[in-house]
């Protein structure tokens, strides 16, 4: 089991390193392309991607239930590959580059949704939180370092990042043919065919309907976040890509650290509201605080501000949904997920549109939104103490 989480981790890792490359190079390639529309098409770039994962993740989850896991995580790892070539080939293209997001959107779907369910099934009930710990560690630490990673290479070229992680991805590949074998034996997919499929929007009512939201906020604001920061930056103080990405490094590597010493160790059961309401009001100053900043080593201070925040609030939600569904607990993961994706489709988009306005409006906005989220916190707390109390 172990080497099977090591290879799905791994594959998870290169998915998220290519959500995160794109953030430090896409305003600056896009600028290239059409200086005078770049605020949308960097918005739209990074929404339809995640349109397209929100859309096609529940089908390629249907289709891994008919015919297995394998071939099509196989087929989202090498069709991600792909959409990476495309946009390193691109040149000043934008047809090119929504192209590539579209199909990176489309086959990233496939991958993370079957490996959560690949998880899923060669755990048992014991070992589940484990494997679902990798899963999670996995995708942080592909946010992590792919802005990182992106930053980097672009000082050889800006189309540079797009051929690593194509490579990376092609590498993962050819490693798993040789040792990913299938979760799902044919007889177990017959007895699920024949099941009655639950749409995940169930899992929204009673006290965590607020909950769920409250997610969307977070997301919400993040994406706004990804999708303007480097353009305020090239305005403000002449950032570059290598600044940027080395500023979403250091703020995921501050996230971690907090999730590891303070989340793990400290939030304790009944306990998470408290610290979702603390690391609201954290984000929220880390937005406000973005802009007073004059340079990059301020930016990437107050920048790590906003990610201790963040970090402190999504362990906590996801728990509580956890603790709280009344439903199964793919179902509440899966709205969950459908929330962060909604968040990353949206975000971008009014991100965009406000800094088209003025350039201070999207850190506005996104931090009215973080202290915003501190009602929706204690509607669900109300509620479900009242809950409690009639139970």
């Amino acid at each position: 089991m172990k080497s099977k989480l090591a290879i799905v981790g791994l594959m998870l890792f290169t998915i998220f390193i290519g959500f995160g490359i794109i953030i430090p190079v896409l305003p600056e390639l896009v600028t290239e392309a059409s200086e005078k529309s770049a605020n949308w098409h960097t918005g739209a770039m990074l929404a339809v991607y995640s349109l397209m994962s929100f859309l096609l993740s529940p089908l390629w989850g249907g289709l891994s239930e008919r015919i297995g896991r394998r071939p099509v995580i196989m087929t989202g790892v090498i069709g991600f590959a792909v959409s990476f070539l495309l946009f390193g080939m691109s040149g000043d293209h934008l047809w090119m580059m929504y192209a590539s997001r579209v199909l990176g959107g489309l086959f990233s779907g496939a991958v993370v949704s079957c490996i959560v369910a690949y998880v899923a099934d060669i755990t048992t009930e014991e070992e589940r939180t484990k494997g679902m710990a990798v899963v999670g560690m996995s995708i942080g630490l592909g946010f992590t370092f792919g802005p990182g990673f992106g930053g980097l290479l672009s000082q050889i070229t800006l189309h540079t990042p797009f051929y690593a992680a194509s490579a990376l991805s092609l590498i993962v590949f050819v490693a798993a043919w040789f040792s990913l074998t299938e979760s799902l034996p044919p007889e177990k997919r017959a007895s699920r065919d024949r099941g009655k499929r639950v749409s995940r929007w169930t899992a929204f009512q009673g006290p965590l309907k607020y909950l769920y939201v409250l997610a969307f906020f977070v997301t919400f604001s993040l994406a706004i976040l990804e999708a303007t920061l480097q353009l305020f930056g090239m305005e403000k103080f002449g950032v570059t890509p290598l600044q940027v990405g080395m500023m979403f490094f250091f703020c995921g590597l501050a996230g971690a650290l907090v999730q590891g010493g303070v989340v793990r160790r400290r939030v304790k059961v009944g306990q998470e509201g408290q610290y979702i309401a603390i690391g609201l009001v954290i984000s929220a100053a880390g937005f406000f605080l973005l802009l007073t900043a004059n340079s990059w080593g301020m930016a990437t201070v107050y920048l790590c501000i906003f990610g201790i925040g963040n970090s402190l609030i999504k362990p906590c939600v996801t728990s509580l949904i956890t603790q709280k569904t009344t439903v199964g607990q793919g179902v509440a993961s899966g709205l969950n997920s459908s929330m962060d994706s909604l968040g990353r489709i949206v975000g971008p988009l009014l991100g965009a549109a406000l800094l088209g306005a003025t350039s201070w409006l999207p850190f506005v906005v996104s931090g009215v939104l973080s202290l915003a989220a501190l009602g929706l916190l204690a509607q669900f707390r109300s509620q479900d103490r009242r809950q409690k109390a009639h139970a």
